[in-house]
């Protein structure tokens, strides 16, 4: 009788089973799965997925102070508008049910007040802990924001999202090359990657690549990688010495994509690091994640040893000289546009933007007194007064005013423009309000807040022509492409600045030491890979 009850038992499972699976019924989903099931397809768990973060590059060396408004946050649904990934129907949106918190995302500068970052924390975690569960959560972030009085701000960030979110909730971290990888942030993160190339070309297709990295591994059912590889490498070098336009970076970021491709390798990076902070932090690293042991343990020190053997032969990305040099050879050149980088000041790298030295040094030229000298532009100076006073005159009007060192005035004091104004725009989005003001044959371009000049677009809307220009002085480091392209000649003045290209004359006091090229005879390093234990272990 009741080998009979049990056999009957049996037969309607079975019945049961086949029954169900002609429905298509699916296995019974987790609750954040459930939730998501009920907002995207009656048949499909989709997994839910955050999306969070904060970039900037702050310099440690410059006066400079960043606020929360620089970070122009963007919440709810807003976060997807730079992503064109995340479009409204794209692929990517159909296949998770994506919760977006806080992004934000600051023109590099000076340290974060303690009081923007608690500020920008403290509305992240409110968000996630409002809307989870959450099955993955996509992280991006800089890597190089240092904030005032707390070291490894975003190995701070992260941890704190990881109290909010749980152990099991798979993070994928999306970096910029120049930034910084604690063990603190490794640990937290699943998964990682960054960019392959500066100037940053791919930096969309990065941040792509993470989020199918995360879909990839949860829709899979693989979950977290079972090994990460972290290796420190003692290297602080400028992103000026490491562009992937030449030699060694070229070959070296070259061996990362191959390296990611293996089997048994998920994803493969090389950070250069961020050489303008003063943490201990602040160094190169590589890290390999994957499945397989072995591969992703040698892969790692593969490419860490390759980056380590490479050291000597990092050099700027164009010719260097002085300042005084640089414009000499300029207004002998019969090459137009001959640009020159004033890059101890470049606000693409973390500086004030406002100091005054090199344009004070232009316009004590004599060449450059008179209209009919060599056309030069100089882009650009921020000079709220100036502008006020030029809104007053008005195109075509005279001004006596001054612009710039309000922020760092360490080098040279506000300089004095004594001119016509030739072009006012207003509504850019940075610097609000641009004037250009004619001094001799300079063309000084001076803005209501410091901008960076990048784009051809940047000068022909002032009414200004660069490829017609003898020179283009541009506070920046590496030309961006269009600049580069536009480029006849170039060199790259080594100016100071809260991001002077000469590292070794600023006050790094603590930075892990031996470090190249502080310490050029120093001892090879351990350089084998360090396995991170699983943020479930934390």
């Amino acid at each position: 009788m009741k080998r009979t009850f049990y056999l009957l038992i049996t037969c309607y499972l079975i019945s049961w089973q086949a029954f169900s699976s002609t429905l298509g019924e699916k296995p019974r989903s987790t609750p954040s799965q459930a939730v998501a099931t009920e907002k995207a397809s009656p048949t499909r768990a989709l997994p839910r997925i955050a999306i969070a973060g904060l970039g900037i590059e702050s310099s440690t060396f410059s006066p400079a102070l960043t606020h929360e408004e620089a970070f122009h946050a963007r919440f709810g649904t807003n976060v997807y508008t730079p992503y064109p990934f995340f479009k409204e129907g794209s692929p990517i949106r159909k296949r998770a049910v994506w919760v977006p918190t806080i992004v934000g995302k600051s023109l590099p500068g000076g340290a974060v007040t303690r009081e923007a970052y608690e500020s920008l924390v403290r509305k992240t975690l409110d968000s996630l802990k409002k809307n989870g569960p959450y099955d993955g959560l996509f992280f991006d972030i800089h890597g190089a924001m240092s904030v005032v009085g707390l070291d490894d701000p975003e190995g701070d960030f992260i941890a704190r999202i990881r109290e909010v979110i749980g152990k099991k909730t798979i993070i994928s971290t999306s970096m910029d090359l120049h930034g910084n990888v604690s063990w603190r942030l490794a640990q937290h993160s699943d998964l990682i990657t960054c960019y392959r190339m500066a100037p940053h070309e791919d930096a969309l297709e990065s941040k792509q690549r993470a989020v199918e990295n995360l879909l990839t591994r949860i829709e899979s059912g693989k979950g977290k990688p079972a090994y990460k590889a972290w290796i420190p490498v003692p290297i602080l070098l400028p992103g000026e010495k490491t562009s992937t336009r030449i030699e060694p970076g070229k070959t070296i970021y070259s061996k990362v994509a191959p390296a990611a491709a293996q089997e048994g390798v998920i994803d493969a990076a090389i950070w250069i690091g961020y050489a303008w902070a003063d943490e201990p932090r602040n160094h190169a690293v590589v890290m390999v994640t994957g499945d397989d042991k072995a591969k992703v343990s040698r892969t790692a020190e593969q490419l860490a040893r390759t980056l380590w053997n490479a050291r000597h032969d990092f050099v700027f990305v164009a010719p260097t000289a002085t300042l005084q040099e640089s414009l000499d050879k300029a207004i002998a050149s019969q090459k137009h546009p001959f640009f020159i980088s004033d890059s101890g000041d470049n606000p693409t790298a973390g500086g004030a933007g406002d100091v005054t030295w090199t344009l004070t040094e232009i316009l004590a030229r004599p060449e450059f007194k008179k209209e009919n000298g060599p056309s030069l532009i100089y882009a650009s100076i921020p000079g709220p007064d100036l502008v006020k006073k030029a809104l007053e005159v008005g195109v075509g009007g005279k001004i006596d005013a001054y612009a710039g060192a309000q922020v760092d005035a360490r080098f040279a004091p506000p300089v004095r423009l004594v001119g016509t104004v030739t072009a006012i725009e207003k509504g850019d989005v940075n610097a609000e309000v641009e004037v250009v003001v004619k001094v001799g044959s300079v063309n000084v371009i001076v803005t209501q807040k410091r901008k960076p000049y990048h784009k051809e677009k940047d000068f022909t809307r002032l009414g200004l022509n660069p490829r017609q220009s003898d020179i283009v002085v541009v506070k920046i480091g590496y030309l961006e492409p269009e600049l580069y392209n536009m480029r006849a000649d170039w060199l790259l003045a080594i100016t100071p600045g809260g991001v002077d290209q000469n590292l070794e004359r600023l006050p790094y006091k603590r930075i892990n030491r031996p470090m190249y090229p502080f310490d050029k005879d120093m001892k090879d390093p351990d350089l084998s890979a360090r396995l991170v234990p699983s943020s479930d272990q934390i």
